[in-house]
């Protein structure tokens, strides 16, 4: 059958999930694929699995790694069910099998389901060849075979040949969708201009996957997405750790201070660090510390110093971090500190998203020692959200923790990039040369920052450490009443960013039966189930949360709205006990979820209609 002959299905969005051994290239296919659509004017969200093990044995479900992407006219999360599994061997079936769609389609690499593959996937017969996939529609491609035919051509030997399969299978899926298969080639390009035997060997298989998914072997549907309704502008796919990135840049640059980034490498948060590093030629200084508590003190002496100092982290590194954190209170010195949230406690589970650092970010220091906490909600507002917790971090003089985690920080979606000069201003309270009346601790009683002193300014020498000092002049103290002023202070100070930031906004009804409240990176999930359910005409309101403390001004206005509240989070219930901390004369109810996994939007849909 001839490829403009087959029935095209429209849809408004499709979820591809790329699955296969460590070493398959599923991420690079998947991010191939979340590119392209991007090039066709789809939306997308992506995330990525990993697993947890450096090395783990071959053909095992411990091994499997796999990419979801999901694509259509408007996208908010990489998707509850998946339509179309690709698979490269019988452990990435056995590991995927549960979240493909009844009557979804399942792509096999037929070459590598061999006895020895399946039995060690758990599996006693192969599961290509019995009934257990009858629900299914099953495609069992030799995709090895015809990949290493194909490379070949281009003069790949064997072993490079066969390894061009996850293009192969990107070849299929691409077709699938009716992509512009021209788009993948300027993507294959870009990224293995240097290697042209292996660039040459991709386009190969990536052709042949193609027009292999066009035969009239298989034939094939073709899948028509809309094309997302967007701002104008420049947009890339972005994940949240580089968009973490980005912000600081933009942050640094917008205030005037060069970037300082004090850090130590740890899944899932690296890769900001990966990226600063590669801005050398911004003015970026990168220092990768022995450890978590050299990163956070060479930071903070790069902002006794002036810098804009960051230190980045994910859940076991912010425990170390805390001490030095609370130098950084006391001195009060700006210092933004990005914690990319993974399973705990401990190593937990490394490669898996949580929402469980909050009561860290919030209580995890010794004395008192508040500090702002913003969360991101998504992989582009993680550039936003550097952005500001840099900007509150400077103009009041006091330490900031960033929340993301590792399913944002790792996953991507369309980022609109926006001119430096569009974003609000940063202007930090630097201390003036020979200021006759310059005093260590004289605030403006605005903000309640002291002023920023440079060291090597005219006339500003001072003292500086982790003992209490004086009101104003800034000597060491033990004074009982100054020590109870200056902890007033710095509280205050924190608790004066509500009345910068934005008022809390609601999402469907404004007032009515529930209320449902969540924060940081489970916006997507929650925003479209209350979505869906506001549209079949339910009384439902979505809050969702990126300022923690403070929390914006308005939160107790919002919630008197509401009969009933329910907070949804990724923990077992830290940020509603918060609330119940901050706001007691409300009833909360809550929804927990504490696997490793984001939350599905069904299961959603299912709690607020109980409630309902």
């Amino acid at each position: 059958m001839d490829s403009t002959n087959q029935k095209i299905i429209k849809k408004d969005s499709v979820v591809v999930k790329f699955a296969g051994d460590s070493g398959d290239g599923m991420q690079l296919a998947g991010t191939l694929f979340a590119d392209t659509a991007a090039l066709e004017g789809n939306d997308l969200s992506t995330f990525p699995y990993y697993p947890a093990e450096i090395r783990p044995p071959h053909n095992t479900v411990a091994g499997v790694s796999g990419f979801q992407v999901n694509v259509g006219g408007k996208v908010l999360t990489s998707g509850d069910e998946v339509d179309i599994l690709v698979c490269m061997n019988p452990a990435s079936l056995a590991a995927n099998l549960k979240v493909v769609k009844i009557g979804g389609t399942i792509l096999a690499d037929a070459d590598n389901f061999s006895e020895k593959a399946y039995e060690k996937a758990g599996y006693k017969n192969n599961p290509l060849e019995d009934d257990s996939l009858n629900s299914y529609r099953l495609l069992k491609v030799p995709m090895t075979s015809l990949a290493k035919i194909a490379a070949e051509e281009a003069g790949a030997d064997g072993r490079l040949a066969e390894r061009t399969r996850n293009i192969f299978a990107l070849g299929m899926i691409l077709s699938i969708c009716d992509y512009d298969i021209e788009k993948t080639f300027h993507l294959l390009e870009k990224k293995f201009s240097s290697k042209p035997v292996i660039l040459e060997s991709n386009k190969k298989s990536l052709l042949s996957g193609y027009a292999y998914a066009d035969s009239s072997e298989l034939s094939l549907s073709k899948v028509q997405l809309p094309v997302a309704e967007i701002a104008k502008g420049r947009y890339r796919n972005i994940t949240g750790n580089i968009a973490t990135a980005w912000g600081l840049l933009a942050a640094a640059e917008r205030s005037g201070r060069q970037l300082f980034l004090g850090s130590y490498p740890i899944t899932p948060a690296t890769e900001i660090l990966m990226e600063l590093a590669a801005q050398k030629s911004l003015g970026t200084k990168v220092f990768q510390a022995e450890d978590e508590i050299g990163g956070v003190c060479s930071a903070i002496g790069a902002s006794f110093a002036g810098a804009m100092a960051v230190t980045t982290t994910s859940g076991p590194g912010l425990s170390l971090k805390t001490e030095a954190l609370g130098l950084a209170v006391i001195t009060e010195l700006p210092l933004v500190v990005v914690n990319v949230q993974r399973g705990g406690p401990s190593t937990g589970m490394p490669t898996k998203s949580e929402q469980s650092d909050l009561n860290m970010a919030l209580f995890g220091r010794n004395g008192e020692a508040p500090m702002i906490v913003f969360a991101a909600s998504s992989a582009a507002d993680c550039f936003y959200k550097a952005y500001e917790t840099a900007k509150y971090s400077m103009e009041h003089m006091t330490p900031a923790i960033l929340l993301t985690d590792g399913q944002m920080g790792q996953g991507s979606e369309l980022f609109r990039i926006p001119k430096v000069s569009e974003l609000p201003e940063i202007v930090p309270p630097i201390a003036k040369a020979n200021d006759e009346n310059y005093q260590p601790y004289k605030r403006d009683m605005e903000t309640l920052a002291r002023q920023w002193a440079i060291p090597g300014t005219e006339g500003l020498r001072h003292r500086i450490g982790g003992l209490e000092k004086t009101d104003g002049k800034g000597m060491v103290s033990t004074d009982p009443l100054n020590h109870e002023l200056m902890s007033k202070y710095r509280a205050e100070k924190v608790q004066k960013v509500a009345e910068r930031i934005p008022l809390q906004d609601v999402v469907g009804e404004q007032e009515g039966d529930v209320l449902v409240v969540s924060w940081g990176g489970t916006f997507g999930a929650v925003r479209t189930a209350v979505n869906e359910l506001h549209a079949e005409g339910k009384s439902i309101g979505h809050a969702h949360f990126g300022y923690i403390m403070p929390l914006p001004r308005n939160t107790a206005d919002i919630f008197k709205k509401f009969k009933k509240i329910i907070v949804c989070e990724l923990n077992l219930g830290q940020f509603v006990n918060y609330l119940r901390m901050v706001h007691p004369d409300f009833t909360y109810e809550q929804y927990n979820k504490i696997q490793g996994l984001p939350f599905d939007i069904q299961e959603l849909k299912d709690v607020f209609n109980k409630m309902l």
